[in-house]
């Protein structure tokens, strides 16, 4: 007799394939399930080959909303017997594993449940086209599911009719593999999952979302027209949804296009178009990941100094070198808050979801505007390709561009002398115009070789000196506009806390619920922005201890904690991850229990408790 289902608490994790189709079934249960209300994220685990190698798709389902990546599968569809092993070693005990049984196998365990089906021999039965047969087994195991974890036949068989309905004809042979899957194990299993989805009510004004489609969205709406870009893993699809997009929404009365979307020949080429676009007075960007960032490096140095807006979206993975393309790291933040040679520091954006994509993405451009200097929106694989659950995004119709310092022809007649570089209010921002607004004043005095005020060449190092501090003062004074920090006072009293970018969030939130378990309630803030607010020495300065939690080898938030923030060493506890997966909550808690072990006013009170568990 099993016992009492589980409902909407799981992990469902399929092994297939890369290349074989499976990638649309997957996300076809992801989105059943949040059709059902349930929340979920989905974690798309693959290699950077194009076929042949093994991937896997993971959904955290969970109606208390715990949508971190979590250790342990409940429910494996296992489709491909090079990955078994692995497979098998992941599901936990008393959770349930499907396999294509046409060719049976003895998995070794006797402590979970084994659900054989012949997948392959019943698609052979039912068709005989090899392609369709490949595909439509990818339909048999979502069919499967439908009896042995509850998945809403319904509401799948609404989403196939969405998916075709430009192509009708192949919903129904779609729904006939889905009900083959369906009725045979109606008709020859008895073992059902320990865990269940039932409908809830926790997607409501909810959407799901990838990171790289949520910015490139916020690209349009912040009205750049100009995208320049070289294709690479992870940030490819960011400039593939903003042309979307704007082939549908960028149009003139005439139905023009009004945008460009150039693939450069590479990525210096990329920066290169955006900074003359820029230039121009055309809000644009570049997507890339870190290694474009490292070739990149000189021109960015140029849109620095010479104070053109530039906004660079850098979706970060593992490294250095080509490293980990199709895996998920942090790995850029120093690269970026110090990118080019010489004295720079550049303002960076730390969303930590796709929502936060959105809106930082609009925030970016008028940044760069504003500050006349280049902006880098840091996200990375996690956030940029999965697909998360997060609010349904908001937009203010009434809100317009911020361009900054720009004079228009009739401001500039105004002006005895136009200096391009002068600082006249002392915020340390100039003015500027675009090319071609004044016959005789403008927007030509640009130069990225040392200038003083006038935009004339010199050597003269006094002025070198005066224009560079000049520059990092106008840095300095972004920060009232940058985004705060996400601060939480979780207790009064507790003297420890946990600091933490980007994707890391969810596992950090769900972590400090573990935490309060283990008897450690810690207090919580996530970085937004970089140059850092005030409000981060403030929390810094009320707290002993500061657990920095990111995922590079090196703790690169750490350093510009100390070097930017002025924070004591001795506060700053590294807490690294660097194994290329998105972050979970036992991490958090396991690595913050030890790492409390190691300080002298917490071990004695903490070794009962962790010798306990």
């Amino acid at each position: 007799m099993q016992p009492d289902p589980i409902f909407n608490e799981f992990v469902l994790k399929f092994g297939t394939v890369n290349g074989s189709g499976s990638a649309s079934a997957n996300l076809l249960c992801a989105k059943a399930l949040f059709r059902m209300g349930i929340p979920v994220s989905a974690k798309n685990i693959f290699p950077s080959n194009i076929q042949g190698l093994p991937t896997w798709y993971e959904i955290r389902v969970s109606e208390a909303g715990h949508t971190a990546r979590r250790d342990g599968v409940d429910v494996m569809v296992a489709m491909n017997p090079q990955s078994y092993k692995r497979d098998t070693a992941e599901v936990v005990a008393g959770g349930l594993l499907i396999y294509d049984s046409t060719f049976e196998r003895d998995f070794g365990r006797e402590d979970i449940n084994i659900v054989g089906i012949p997948i392959a021999r019943i698609c052979a039965e039912h068709w005989t086209d090899t392609r369709q047969r490949q595909l439509f087994k990818n339909l048999l195991y979502v069919g499967a599911l439908i009896e042995l974890i509850g998945l809403d036949a319904a509401v799948v068989e609404d989403l196939i009719a969405q998916q075709f309905h430009a192509k009708p004809m192949l919903v129904e042979p779609n729904h006939k593999a889905l009900h083959l899957g369906r009725d045979y194990v109606r008709e020859n299993i008895d073992i059902r999952a320990e865990v269940r989805a039932r409908p809830a009510n926790g997607t409501k004004n909810k959407i799901i979302m990838s990171g790289n489609e949520a910015a490139g969205l916020g690209a349009l709406y912040a009205g750049a027209t100009v995208a320049t870009w070289y294709p690479i893993t992870p940030s490819t699809s960011l400039v593939e949804n903003y042309e979307r997009h704007a082939t549908k929404f960028r149009r003139n009365e005439d139905g023009t296009l009004n945008a460009a979307i150039i693939q450069a020949e590479d990525e210096l080429a990329a920066v290169g178009m955006a900074i003359g676009a820029s230039w121009n007075g055309a809000r644009s960007f570049t997507a890339t990941s870190g290694p474009g960032i490292s070739l990149m490096a000189e021109f960015i140095g140029l849109a620095y100094f010479a104070e053109i807006p530039l906004v660079l979206f850098n979706v970060q993975r593992g490294g250095p070198s080509t490293g980990m393309p199709t895996r998920t790291q942090q790995s850029d933040i120093l690269t970026c808050a110090y990118a080019s040679h010489g004295d720079t520091l550049h303002i960076m954006l730390l969303p930590g979801d796709p929502g936060e994509c959105f809106t930082m993405s609009v925030d970016a451009f008028d940044l760069a505007d504003r500050y006349q200097t280049p902006v880098f929106v840091m996200s990375d694989l996690d956030i940029g390709m999965n697909d998360w659950v997060i609010d349904a995004l908001e937009w203010d119709d009434s809100r317009q561009p911020d361009r900054g310092k720009v004079l228009d022809a009739a401001a500039l007649d105004e002006v005895e002398e136009f200096a391009r570089y002068r600082d006249v209010d002392g915020d340390g921002i100039p003015y500027r115009t675009y090319p071609g607004t004044h016959p005789e004043k403008g927007a030509f005095f640009t130069r990225g070789t040392s200038h003083n005020d006038s935009g004339g060449y010199t050597e003269d190092g006094r002025i070198h000196a005066e224009n560079l501090h000049r520059i990092k003062r106008k840095i300095d004074g972004a920060t009232e506009r940058l985004p705060a920090p996400a601060i939480d006072i979780r207790s009064d009293l507790s003297r420890i806390a946990i600091v933490n970018f980007g994707a890391t969030d969810l596992a950090v939130r769900e972590g400090l619920e573990l935490l309060d378990e283990a008897g450690q309630t810690l207090n919580h803030m996530r970085l937004r922005a970089f140059p850092f607010a005030a409000a981060v020495n403030e929390f810094a300065d009320r707290h002993d201890y500061l657990f920095v939690i990111e995922q590079n080898r090196d703790s690169q938030m750490r350093h510009l904690l100390l070097a930017e923030a002025g924070i004591e060493p001795s506060k700053l506890i590294a807490v690294p991850n660097i194994d290329g997966m998105p972050l979970t909550a036992t991490f958090v808690r396991d690595a913050v229990l030890d790492a409390l072990r190691t300080l002298p006013e917490y071990k004695d009170a903490l070794t009962p408790r962790i010798s306990a568990e």
